[in-house]
């Protein structure tokens, strides 16, 4: 995709203006995101296609569907888009007095108070250095570190492809959110066989990938098997769930800390081994300074108090 560069036509606004066709699927649409008329934004497609000598797009009645070549054209496209706003903004950074900047990417839910905690960390100690956070997902972030596109990222996953090295720095206990009123509350540390004696509303397995295949190792320490209540997509609507009385749930100690919900209670688990870890992803090989000492603070954050814990 270099050469996209070099093209007599082709430029950063034929891009943005195929990435707009090409996410609504639709020319109006486009249009009305982009700002402006319909007709030119069709000419510019039509230009793109014919400087590149390839179909993009299936127009028909309803809107537009890309072709193979287009599917590969917008993922590339992006790539090209995401390179000059990193080249943007390490200028910016330069300009600004910064020794430089760190691309850091969150694959999937990186506890925020950790997160928060680790980026005042890294403005108390290294002011001049910036850091750009990304959110996407992890079979994007994974190849994007070995193109040098990130120089860094947060997931809860280990297993990677060759290249690319995951460093676990934050592990949180987990616990149980109980609704207000129930047997489970007789236990000051609730045992993972009380637990799944009871409907469970458990982070989606196509959504929070890495979550739910680390709770279904710990799941598998018990003989019973568990009962699904509900699937989620996200905390504030497992804690919902919980409090209505459709099952409990788990989370962990670091989001306990920056949620509070009345009719929800929470006690820890009593399994020493029940706890979700959370990796920094760096490609292998030497690393920049910046970056070493990035994930030694990442590390030492892992290692502090989350403060006050709301558990009863």
């Amino acid at each position: 995709m270099d050469s996209i560069f070099w093209g007599k036509y082709m430029n950063l606004r034929h891009l943005r203006c195929f990435i707009a066709v090409a996410e609504e699927l639709h020319f109006g649409r486009a249009a009305r995101r982009l700002h402006v008329e319909q007709s030119p934004l069709s000419r510019t497609i039509r230009q793109l296609e014919a400087d590149l000598g390839v179909t993009l797009l299936e127009r028909t009645p309803r809107g537009v569907r890309l072709t193979p070549a287009g599917q590969v054209f917008l993922e590339e496209a992006r790539r090209v888009l995401l390179a000059f706003e990193q080249a943007q903004t390490k200028a910016r950074a330069v300009a600004a007095g910064h020794r430089g900047t760190l691309r850091i990417a969150l694959a999937g839910g990186v506890g925020r108070t950790r997160l928060s905690a680790l980026l005042a960390l890294c403005r108390e100690e290294a002011p001049e250095v910036g850091i750009r956070l990304f959110e996407a997902p992890l079979s994007q972030v994974v190849g994007e570190l070995s193109n040098d596109l990130y120089d860094a990222a947060f997931a809860m996953a280990d297993e990677m492809e060759a290249g690319v090295v995951a460093r676990p720095v934050w592990q949180d206990p987990l616990v149980v959110a109980i609704p207000a009123r129930h047997p489970l509350l007789a236990h000051k540390r609730v045992p993972l066989e009380e637990v799944v004696g009871y409907p469970l509303v458990l982070c989606h397995p196509q959504v929070c990938q890495e979550c739910s295949r680390q709770c279904e190792r710990l799941l598998r320490l018990v003989e019973t098997p568990p009962v699904v209540a509900e699937y989620v997509t996200t905390h504030s609507l497992m804690l919902a769930l919980v409090a209505a009385g459709y099952g409990v749930g788990f989370s962990t100690a670091a989001h306990v800390v920056a949620c509070r919900q009345a009719d929800v209670i929470v006690r820890p688990l009593d399994e020493d081994s029940a706890a979700l870890t959370t990796y920094l992803l760096h490609p292998e090989g030497a690393m920049s300074e910046p970056l070493r000492h990035f994930i030694d603070r990442a590390q030492r954050v892992g290692h502090m108090p989350l403060g006050t814990q709301r558990l009863e």
